[in-house]
């Protein structure tokens, strides 16, 4: 489904619910299955279609006799699967996904399960999805692990790591991106029972079981970077439910990166209370290794509101639902804003040029999540923006329409005339 957007009549003023963390929640269901119980992880089965997907797999029981696990466009899923799958004595899947899943890279996840001993085959491109999977107990002991790709790639050798014959030893090679994400699986994995240690240069997992344990539930602060996007746009106020500064998520940062963009954070009993400041800052030069799931929001953000930027350590974001970099490039290019890719891919850059624009944007959205929610404040500044194939948001927020729609954000079909939307 396509929607033409308008603005809010008046100042915004609302309270969200946002959805529950996907990043906590697909470890609740790894970790709840590892523990033997997968159905623990039953009330955070319904978060987003990722989760769905994920927690149906594992109910189900993983295959022991070659039968196709589709995983659709759970990136998530994939890596923590394959990591599982491999080290399950007896398992015996092809494992795939979308056709953009399948030219998602997954090299170094792969070679570092077969250096412990792993059977896995490549049944289309060397590097990349789908996989056959002939699961064995895998032995642990010590491993080098590429970093630049992704960080999930730890997370899912830290998770299946209990299910090996000794302690699993990660020593990392590369730029390790996304730290707080690695911090976030060990801690979990204390919460179920097995402790992890982490630095900078590698995690140390002993052996050990996980024990049953509730799922750990937290409001989701990637999803939270899109309401910062709108209280800075619209100059409003959003309140957004059970929001914790002290979160296990990495993207609780954003809320320092926005206080430049002129949105302010008060956390209460009730959650986080953002409101507008005329305080901004002249550019945004930081590095997103961190939280590289922030950078849509706060790109969008920087260029409408004039404030140029330089975003480092956003690699990373080539190999998601889409190529985010590129795609941030030519949807803004709609609205007038000469972004670039420099460094070898490593930093987007906007440094305030212009060029004009002669039509009103119709944003595409690649498939990507991120992308569609980034995009929709647009309307803010430019009233009557289409945005394209909107119900990809279902892969971690899947009421965020309804949400903007209760904010004051009116949706209609891009075909309706628009005096009648105006009226």
């Amino acid at each position: 489904m396509d929607y033409r957007i308008f603005p809010p009549d008046g100042i915004l003023e609302t309270t969200v619910a946002l959805p529950m963390s996907k990043s906590i929640a697909v470890r609740d269901i790894v970790l709840s299955y590892l523990a033997g119980d997968v159905t623990a992880a039953s009330a955070v089965e319904n978060v987003c279609e990722d989760t769905k997907v994920l927690y149906g797999i594992l109910d189900a029981g993983l295959p022991h006799d070659g039968a196709r696990v589709d995983v659709g466009a759970a990136g998530t899923s994939m890596r923590f699967l394959t990591a599982v799958i491999a080290a399950s004595e007896g398992t015996h899947c092809l494992l795939t996904g979308t056709e953009r899943m399948c030219r998602r890279p997954i090299g170094a996840l792969v070679d570092a399960l077969r250096s412990l001993g792993a059977d896995i085959v490549y049944r289309g491109e060397e590097g990349f999805p789908p996989l056959e999977i002939h699961g064995k107990k895998l032995r642990g002991g010590a491993t080098d692990i590429e970093t630049g790709v992704s960080s999930q790639f730890i997370s899912a050798l830290m998770l299946a790591a209990s299910l090996m014959a000794e302690p699993l030893t990660l020593n990392f090679r590369g730029n390790l991106q996304s730290l707080p994400y690695i911090s976030m699986t060990a801690a979990m994995m204390r919460h179920y029972g097995v402790d992890a240690e982490v630095d900078r240069d590698k995690t140390v997992v002993p052996a050990g079981h996980y024990r049953k344990s509730e799922p750990i539930a937290e409001p989701d602060w990637s999803a939270a970077a899109f309401w910062y996007e709108i209280a800075a746009l619209t100059a409003g106020w959003v309140t957004l439910t059970g929001l914790n500064e002290k979160s296990l998520q990495g993207d609780r940062a954003a809320a320092g990166l926005f206080e430049r963009l002129g949105v302010l954070t008060e956390f209460t009993d009730e959650g986080a209370e953002l409101s507008a400041t005329p305080d901004l800052w002249n550019s945004l030069d930081a590095d997103m290794s961190d939280m590289p799931d922030a950078v849509p929001a706060l790109v969008v953000t920087s260029v409408l509101a004039g404030i140029r930027l330089k975003l480092t350590g956003v690699a990373v974001l080539r190999e998601k639902e889409c190529d985010r970099l590129q795609a941030l490039v030519d949807e803004l290019r709609k609205v007038g804003a000469v972004l670039t890719i420099e460094n070898y891919g490593d930093t987007l850059v906007w440094d305030g040029s212009r060029v004009p624009v002669t039509e009103l944007p119709v944003f595409d959205t690649y498939g990507d999540h991120r992308m569609a929610m980034a995009l929709a404040p647009v309307s803010v500044f430019i009233p009557g923006i289409v945005v394209r194939d909107a119900e990809v948001v279902a892969n971690s927020y899947p009421d965020f329409w309804q949400d903007f729609s209760a904010a004051g954000f009116m949706l209609s079909d891009p075909s309706a005339e628009i005096k009648e939307v105006e009226q």
